[in-house]
């Protein structure tokens, strides 16, 4: 600078004082600046004391050179010690080129520029609020800034300014919020430091409500929560528990909808404490706004579920996401059921743009997160006004979350069997809409039943019994196979019943349920035909699980049903060799298990039509396997049809298996569920087919433990002249049963025998093929 120039009313002197390199002589000159700008104060001389302002900017403060820069700095400061309160009429032209100086390369300067700006605030204090974004845009710079004496100036103007926003009830908070948003997603740590101090002054201000303004700034407040430096961490950890507090005093005021989305995000953070900290909010949030998170049910339930299946090592996380799954289903009610998707009644608004938002996993789709409605809604709910207002359930991206996480084979236990429970919840409140995904549902659940877990298995059964049963699954055409299968009508076949109201006098013709039935719907009849494919598929499930499985059925559903069904499917059955062990794991189930006590007891006498029907049906498929043909019989005290099936078993091919299954049956004999039979053997005169069936099977036995155990038993039979009454005109009891059955034994005794045909045919087209393959492996 030319020192000669003419700057007045600036001085010689002082203008060579402001550019001299020593701090006293600028130190002088800023107090003669200030003198002089006094005086024109004095005189009003407004006009004066914007030329010297300008003077000091644009000659010394704008300068290329750094001494003159220095003293520019000094000077404006000077003037704004000299205009005291006037000072803020001059602010804009005091503070532009002092905050220009906060980018200078030479870290001595920006100090000296901390001090001026420190000075000028100083002064003008609630003033300076009307320039507070430009004063918070150049401090949040130098928070970061690497030379320790510019960071300790900056934070005393930092505190300086704090007090007076504290102080102050004319902060502009709508203007500071995008300034805010947009410092609030800075890396470097000190930045972070400087924006959660500010948004803690702010928020312990009662003149500003913060929380108004909390969806813009939350996203960032859980990025810094995944500092590194653990002060930052727990300022941002305060912070949020500040909000939260608010949260929960007020929640007619918070605008929950838009925040859901920001929650599902860092519900999915690898950050432990982010996922902790987000599910903490997310379980808030249900159990505040209530129906209000409903449309955000398919994010929350991405975010939720696979924490469910965390370790030890996450079991806090755990613990909150089994609160969050819990009380977010306990918001389904049956009224979701009669809602139409199509209209929903409530505004919500939908998810951050494009810019805002973050990634999500592949599994969900943004619609799946979406909520439906006007973007443009303010989305502020009260929570008495979510009780009122209907919510509508976006049940087709719940469904894709729940089936997205039972096919993910990597997915945990815990998780799966939460999925069961929600597909289950949803059947049972909202069947009618659920029964629109059951078909590509179906498939998933049927697989399920090959899972490792017991729990899961007993999950995956209880919903596939309710699809079955419930009135919500009927088809129009009332009953038979929905599949289109081909199911050859006669007596045997298990017929399903219409929905009530709906069956006409043709179709009611040959429906033999028991009136103690319940009605099940068409994906009854589709459930047995896929589960037996899948055990004939599964040859591992049908020996490790299939007892189980059908057990837990019976329970479920009922048991004559089941068992019905599958014998009707099996006489069908193409691979005879699997009917044979399907049938014989039927019949030891039947025979064994105690949830089958009220069907043995049925089928034990035959008395009724149902009964009869049953025990018809059973036999025809029980015939694909000889030995649990006869164990039939002996269980429905059908004596003399057992001792002319064992005589039709001479022209049989007698192999170990088969010598096998009747060393088990004469052990099933010695069980407490034939103690009748065995009581029975005392009234020879009575049931001789009995003794003579019992005399046939030991015949067939080679002389093993069996064959001794059942040779002791018939050598206990006593005899018959010695067990003679007294009343000998008593008709017997069993041929008064086996008359009033009124079952052609003749016809059954045929089918048999054709059935036994059929199976000697197909060992030998084995043979033969197997006989084929020796010869070209010769060859």
């Amino acid at each position: 600078m030319n020192a000669e120039r003419d700057l007045s009313p600036l001085t010689p002197g002082v203008v060579r004082a402001l550019t001299d390199k020593l701090y006293e002589k600028r130190k002088v000159a800023a107090l003669e600046i200030e003198k002089l700008v006094r005086e024109f104060v004095a005189q009003n001389n407004t006009s004066q004391i914007k030329h010297v302002i300008q003077i000091l900017s644009q000659e010394f403060a704008l300068s290329q050179h750094p001494h003159s820069r220095k003293g520019g700095l000094i000077g404006l400061a000077a003037c704004s010690i000299a205009l005291g309160k006037d000072s803020g009429l001059y602010l804009k032209e005091l503070i532009e080129p002092v905050l220009t100086c906060f980018n200078d390369t030479d870290s001595r300067l920006r100090y000296y520029a901390c001090e001026a700006l420190y000075n000028i605030v100083k002064v003008a204090r609630g003033s300076v609020l009307p320039h507070f974004n430009v004063l918070f845009d150049g401090l949040s710079k130098l928070a970061a800034d690497p030379d320790p004496n510019v960071k300790s100036g900056s934070e005393l103007l930092d505190r300086l300014l704090k007090d007076i926003v504290t102080e102050s009830n004319q902060f502009d908070l709508v203007g500071f919020i995008p300034l805010l948003r947009e410092r609030i997603y800075s890396n470097n740590q000190y930045a972070r430091q400087f924006i959660i101090s500010w948004i803690l002054v702010l928020e312990s201000v009662p003149d500003i409500n913060l929380l108004d303004y909390l969806p813009e700034i939350l996203d960032g407040l859980f990025q810094i929560l995944g500092e590194n430096s653990k002060d930052i961490r727990k300022m941002c950890e305060m912070a949020l528990g500040e909000f939260l507090k608010e949260i929960k005093k007020n929640p007619s005021s918070v605008k929950f909808a838009e925040m859901a989305n920001i929650l599902v995000i860092h519900c999915q953070a690898a950050d432990d404490v982010i996922q902790l900290t987000a599910m903490c909010w997310m379980r808030e949030f249900i159990q505040l706004a209530g129906r209000v998170m409903l449309p955000y049910s398919s994010g929350i339930l991405t975010a939720v579920l696979p924490c469910l299946s965390y370790d030890d090592r996450k079991k806090n996380i755990k613990e909150v996401a089994n609160v969050c799954n819990q009380s977010l289903m306990k918001l389904v009610i049956p009224e979701d059921d009669e809602m139409d998707e199509a209209k929903p009644s409530m505004t919500i608004p939908a998810e951050p743009t494009s810019e805002e938002s973050l990634s999500r996993p592949e599994a969900v789709t943004a619609d799946s997160l979406d909520a439906s409605g006007d973007s443009s809604n303010s989305g502020v709910f009260t929570v008495t006004s979510c009780e009122r207002v209907q919510v509508t359930l976006n049940l087709d991206g719940i469904v894709q979350v729940l089936d997205y996480h039972l096919s993910d084979t990597s997915i945990g236990m815990m998780t799966r069997i939460a999925v069961l429970k929600w597909l289950y919840h949803l059947y049972i409140k909202t069947p009618r809409k659920m029964f629109r995904h059951t078909d590509s549902l179906f498939p998933i659940l049927l697989r399920t039943l090959s899972d490792e877990s017991d729990e899961v298995i007993l999950k995956d059964l209880e919903l596939l019994a309710e699809i079955a049963s419930s009135p919500a699954g009927q088809t129009e055409e009332g009953h038979g196979p929905p599949d289109g299968s081909d199911v050859r009508p006669g007596p045997v076949e298990l017929h399903v019943p219409a929905r009530p109201g709906q069956l006409s006098s043709s179709s009611t013709k040959g429906l033999e349920c028991s009136p103690s039935t319940p009605t099940m719907n068409s994906y009854f009849y589709k459930f047995m035909i896929n589960l037996l494919k899948r055990f004939s598929s599964e040859r591992k499930l049908l020996e490790a699980r299939g007892a189980f499985i059908i057990r837990q059925l019976c329970v479920l559903l009922n048991a004559e049903n089941i068992f019905h069904s599958m014998a009707d499917i099996l006489l069908r059955e193409e691979d005879l060799k699997f009917a044979s062990t399907m049938v014989h794991t039927l019949n030891t189930i039947l025979l064994t298990s105690s949830e089958l006590f009220q069907l043995r007891n049925q089928l034990k006498d035959l008395k009724t039509p149902e009964s009869r029907n049953l025990f018809c049906c059973l036999y025809r498929s029980w015939c694909h396997n000889p030995v649990t043909t006869v164990s039939l019989c002996f269980l429905t005290q059908n004596y003399k049809h057992a001792y002319d099936l064992i005589q039709k078993f001479g022209d049989l091919e007698i192999n170990a298996d088969f010598l096998s299954e009747v060393d088990k049956l004469v052990q099933l004999i010695e069980c407490p569920i034939f103690t009748y039979l065995r009581l029975q053997m005392l009234d020879v005169k009575n049931n001789p087919y009995l003794i003579k069936a019992l005399y046939g099977l030991l015949m067939l036995l080679p002389q093993t433990s069996a064959f001794q155990l059942l040779s002791h038993r018939l050598q206990c039979v006593p005899n018959p002249e010695l067990m003679q009454t007294t009343d000998n005109t008593k008709p017997s009891t069993s041929l008064k049963r086996t008359t009033a059955c009124n079952i052609d034994y003749t016809e059954l005794l045929q089918h048999f025998e054709k059935v036994q045909n059929k199976h000697l045919e197909a060992k030998h087209q084995r043979a033969g093929r197997a006989e084929q393959l020796d010869r070209r492996v010769v060859l």
